[in-house]
């Protein structure tokens, strides 16, 4: 038996993210009623097993919450599809996880009568069960319309991340953020060990794991301000 307040949630979208989201989701107590083939549907059901693959229509018809977790130039069409087939029902939470876009994107599902939830946890997914460990180190943008911006915020908890609100209108700045991030980490790496593999290093990506790991932390403690002391005489 479910506990109070517990959904059925329906994953739409079988790549890196989605069956992790649903893990962690069935972690908190939820039930995962079914979900979309994708890309890597080993990887989805090694990560969610037992889990039945459904059309995307059932999986909606089943659920009280629907996960959205497919690559960001298909959300618009997946959303408004649906709508237009009559699928989103009235009350049903629909939640995407792309870091650029905020709620507008699910405005056609809205005007159907379901509830908009944006929530993007800011981590590079692999897809596997090691994912559900690193959300309890992340934190998650989360934007929605204010009534249920709580819900938004509770379900990233219940990922097992810490919420913090962006408003729609800075969702685009949020994304460039992300993508500076994510995209010259990368780049910089690749960059750094083809040198070293050009000078007959063996494992690159090996000899500088620990320096690449101690200088980002270091960059990022610089990035975080300091606490200001208190001061000695609250007392007086």
């Amino acid at each position: 038996m479910q506990r109070e307040g517990r959904l059925g949630v329906g994953i739409i979208g079988a790549g890196r993210v989605g069956p992790v989201i649903g893990a962690a989701l069935a972690g908190a107590g939820h039930a995962i009623t079914g979900i979309t083939t994708g890309s890597d549907d080993d990887r989805a059901a090694a990560v969610l097993p037992d889990v039945p693959v459904l059309e995307t229509p059932e999986v909606l018809r089943r659920s009280e919450l629907v996960i959205l977790a497919v690559p960001r130039d298909d959300l618009a069409q997946v959303v408004s599809g649906l709508a237009e087939a009559g699928h989103w029902q009235m009350g049903q939470l629909v939640l995407h996880t792309d870091a650029a876009h905020g709620i507008d994107v699910l405005r056609p599902a809205a005007e159907k009568g379901a509830i908009p939830l944006a929530v993007h946890p800011a981590m590079t997914f692999t897809g596997t069960s090691i994912d559900l460990r690193q959300l309890a180190a992340t934190y998650a943008a989360v934007t929605a319309p204010a009534p249920v911006l709580p819900i938004g915020q509770a379900l990233a908890v219940e990922l097992g991340c810490e919420p913090v609100v962006v408003d729609e209108a800075d969702r685009a700045a949020y994304a460039e953020a992300i993508d500076t991030a994510t995209g010259f980490s990368r780049q910089i790496v690749q960059q750094a060990t083809g040198l070293l593999r050009g000078i007959g290093v063996a494992d690159p990506g090996g000899f500088l794991s620990s320096l690449v790991r101690s200088t980002v932390d270091h960059a990022l403690a610089e990035a975080t301000p300091a606490i200001p002391d208190l001061p000695s005489d609250l007392d007086e």
